[in-house]
């Protein structure tokens, strides 16, 4: 896999804080973990598989009179979730699957995931991640090798960080911003890197009401099933490959 080095690094000349901007700036970014925050509180009992098995009926109804206004409502909902880092992204992938069904599921729960992940993304890098990352290009030391090396393998990075289910999903949304990868980059891998987690989640939506019936609760820990992680972690490993290479080529020449 060829890796092309993102040039959208900023230079400290590029810094957000001249003229008094830099504290508007990262006070939007600090309102949206805040209201982030509050979301958690508030709302951590709503988003869950209670809500939807206590109104799967209306949502059916709903889906059968309104479809395309339901969908907008889906999007919407689920890209705040995300925008946000609300405890909610597996239930709402869930959810997908249930009202939509795999195809059309798995295809909004990506769009939703990739376009929420891209506005806290730039959220972060408008507020604090631009001069974060300048200040870090600028200084000497760990931070400048740790960059560096990013910027050598950006594209399996980020990868590794959607295919790795470890990975808290707002951990790879904010730290790509914040070290200063290049925003194509991250748009696309973000899009593909979550598809296999989207076709789980949304596969167990899909029967989540034989699930319910039966009075149960869905299992997300399918995704650790050896026939589910498996394939997951060969990804990975195609993912890495790039770094393995040279790392080894670096350590024959060394």
């Amino acid at each position: 896999m060829t890796q092309r080095r993102s040039s959208s690094f900023p230079s400290p000349a590029g810094d957000p804080s001249p003229g008094g901007r830099g504290p508007w700036r990262l006070l939007v970014l600090l309102l949206v973990l805040a209201a982030g925050g509050v979301g958690a509180l508030t709302l951590g009992d709503t988003l869950s598989f209670d809500t939807l098995r206590d109104n799967r009926a209306a949502l059916l109804a709903f889906r059968e009179a309104h479809l395309l206004w339901l969908v907008a409502g889906f999007l919407a909902v689920y890209i705040a979730i995300v925008t946000l880092s609300l405890p909610g992204a597996a239930v709402a992938s869930v959810t997908g699957g249930f009202l939509f069904g795999l195809p059309l599921g798995t295809v909004l729960n990506i769009v939703a995931a990739t376009v929420g992940a891209a506005a806290i993304f730039l959220v972060a890098r408008w507020g604090a991640g631009a001069a974060l990352a300048a200040r870090i290009e600028a200084s000497e030391g760990r931070l400048t090798r740790l960059r560096a090396g990013l910027r050598d393998h950006e594209i399996s990075v980020l990868l590794l960080l959607r295919l790795v289910p470890a990975v808290p999903f707002f951990v790879a949304n904010l730290l790509p911003a914040l070290v200063g990868v290049g925003f194509g980059n991250f748009l696309w891998t973000t899009a593909l890197g979550i598809v296999p987690g989207a076709l789980v989640f949304t596969s167990i939506g899909v029967g989540v009401g034989e699930v319910f019936d039966r009075g149960g609760t869905p299992d997300l820990s399918l995704i650790w099933e050896p026939y589910v992680i498996g394939p997951i972690l060969g990804l990975c490993l195609l993912a890495a490959l790039p770094i393995l290479i040279r790392s080894l080529r670096r350590g024959r020449e060394g």
